[in-house]
């Protein structure tokens, strides 16, 4: 093992800030954003599907007809609110 003497260690530091970047690792504040409102959609509908069974079951015992059309509504819903997102995200990206 070597030791790295100060000015070693400052001339890596000038040829690192030297290098062009990739781009890499930073994002703008829209995909984050996006990102993160993302995430919520996902951790919210998780929990959802979590209780779908239970709340479908729950709905059966009533009308097995109400259950069927509660589990349809739950599915188009996560799908509409990528949906209408995305349409937002488009008629915004101009702005």
């Amino acid at each position: 093992m070597s030791i790295v003497l100060p000015q070693e260690l400052q001339n890596l530091e000038n040829q690192l800030d030297e290098r062009p970047s990739s781009g890499r690792g930073m994002m703008d504040r829209d995909t984050r954003n996006a990102v993160i409102a993302a995430a919520w959609i996902m951790l919210l509908f998780g929990i959802g599907a979590y209780y779908l069974p239970t709340v479908m079951l729950a709905l059966g015992s009533l009308s097995t007809v109400l259950a069927g059309a509660f589990g349809i509504v739950f599915v188009l819903a996560f799908f509409s609110v990528f949906w209408l997102r995305a349409r937002n995200q488009r008629k915004n990206q101009g702005k």
